[in-house]
């Protein structure tokens, strides 16, 4: 019994032995076989080669040359404006008549002599806007024209 295990024993090692060889020289073939793939097509390896180092670079480069050299930065401040001085216009007068504050402020800045882009940028709106305002003024003041409006509205206080 124990020469039946010794005799197994020694029957496994051959076949380890025979099968490593084996591997062994399937190796050494599979290397001998990427050696002569590698002279058959060297000038495609080395043009790959060069071309995945120039695309790196490039990444690189992108990456580096296109960073914001200035942050931008946002500041939000509260805007304080200045009530229009009006020349004597009356305003309780006005808003009896039905014209809204809004539209009591653009008379004002009317009255000031400011043209509508002008009235538009210091009320921070459009310039249809301020024309909507200003046709309805007339509409409610009656009148045609802006200087008839402001001349309308001054003529209230008397």
């Amino acid at each position: 019994m124990l020469f039946k295990m010794q005799g197994r024993n020694l029957k496994n090692r051959h076949i380890f032995f025979y099968s490593a060889a084996l591997a062994l020289g399937l190796c050494l073939l599979k290397w001998l076989e990427s050696r002569f793939l590698i002279i058959g097509h060297s000038f495609e390896i080395y043009a790959g080669g060069i071309a995945l180092i120039f695309t790196m670079l490039g990444i690189w480069l992108a990456l580096h040359l296109t960073k914001p050299k200035i942050e931008t930065i946002t500041i939000e401040r509260e805007v304080i404006r200045e009530a229009p001085t009006g020349h004597g216009l009356p305003k309780d007068a006005l808003l009896s008549l039905g014209i809204s504050s809004r539209e009591l402020e653009v008379l004002l800045l009317m009255a000031d002599g400011l043209s509508n882009q002008e009235i538009a940028d210091r009320l921070f709106v459009s310039l249809n806007t301020i024309k909507t305002h200003s046709s309805r003024i007339f509409e409610k003041l009656e009148v045609k024209r802006r200087t008839q409006a402001v001349e309308k509205a001054r003529s209230l206080s008397r």
